[in-house]
């Protein structure tokens, strides 16, 4: 296979592929114009977050291309389009599914102990106490809202901390085991003290977590997004935080993650976010660590090499 790389991935994918005959070749700083040119002289496109894959881009595409995202998602990848014209897909959901699983645990814990607002506090010679009394996890409920890679993996992490897990996922059943006990979405918006969500992001999920979902919660629960941005309208969820609908809620991800163009009337929400101590912000990261790079180049590579296509 001839492999035309777009994107950053750890050199494992060039050791290993190039060790079992295919040829990885390297160009970073393509614009759209040159990858439509290049692309019909390659077997498959590497990619990560660089490019929008559409209908023109995958137009050029010869018969039995493939599309390997290095990641989770596929929500830069015109799926449909693709499918539709016979264009292989792999993604490695495989690959991060710890890192993000403990990252969504560390967002929580920083939460219910206050250790950000402490952290603040006590850097201006604040010292409080009583103001920063937490929650224990023990005891507590978590629902989790898709019960993919991440999913299960952060429902066995979970197991540890004594706590009741349930989950819900519209494509699956059957998946009760030793970690989770599967229920219905209403069961979630029930029982959750705290919801976790774990799902891609497309059509269907599009602002999914929105003003009619908070009013149907049973509880006033702490929400936690480490998937995509956009399956939370940011507004809702600033208005439900408000009135006490959230207590809390811990974010990876964020409906516009342009931050330096936020600052303006239209984007109220990213103001409010960041003046909430019920509040926990992060950069897209909950992925993204040392051992995640390695791993997602890793399963690419057995995928590439063994056939397994389809995400």
């Amino acid at each position: 296979m001839k492999i035309l790389a777009v994107d950053d991935v750890h050199k494992i994918f060039h050791e290993k592929m190039e060790a079992a005959g295919h040829v990885v070749t390297d160009k970073l700083t393509l614009t759209k114009k040159e990858l439509i040119a290049e692309i019909p002289l390659y077997d498959v496109l590497l990619v990560r977050s660089k490019f929008y894959i559409d209908k023109e881009i995958i137009d050029v595409m010869p018969k039995d291309f493939i599309i390997a995202r290095a990641g989770a998602g596929m929500d830069n990848i015109d799926e449909e389009y693709a499918r539709s014209k016979n264009i292989k897909l792999i993604n490695a959901p495989e690959g991060n599914r710890d890192a993000v699983a403990e990252h969504t645990i560390g967002l929580l814990l920083n939460l219910v102990r206050n250790i950000n607002k402490s952290d603040r506090e006590i850097r201006d010679k604040i010292w409080l106490r009583e103001e920063n009394r937490g929650f224990e996890l023990k005891g507590k409920t978590i629902g989790i809202i898709g019960y993919g890679n991440t999913g299960k993996s952060l429902a066995k992490k979970l197991s540890g901390f004594e706590m009741k897990v349930i989950a819900y996922d519209k494509y699956l059943s059957n998946f009760s085991d030793a970690y989770v006990k599967e229920v219905s979405i209403n069961t979630i918006k029930e029982e959750s003290d705290i919801i976790s969500l774990h799902i891609p992001l497309s059509s269907e999920t599009s602002h999914m977590i929105n003003r009619h979902f908070f009013d149907t919660l049973s509880k006033k629960p702490i929400l936690i997004n480490t998937s995509r941005g956009k399956v939370i309208k940011t507004s809702d969820l600033v208005e439900a935080l408000k009135v006490g609908k959230v207590l809390g809620a811990c974010l990876d991800v964020l409906e516009d993650e342009r931050i330096n163009s936020l600052e303006t009337d239209d984007n109220e929400w990213y103001k409010e976010l960041v003046r909430a101590n019920n509040v926990i912000l992060s950069s897209h990261i909950a992925g993204w660590t040392y051992e995640s790079y390695e791993k997602i180049s890793e399963v690419l590579v057995q995928k590439l090499l063994t056939g397994t296509l389809n995400a």
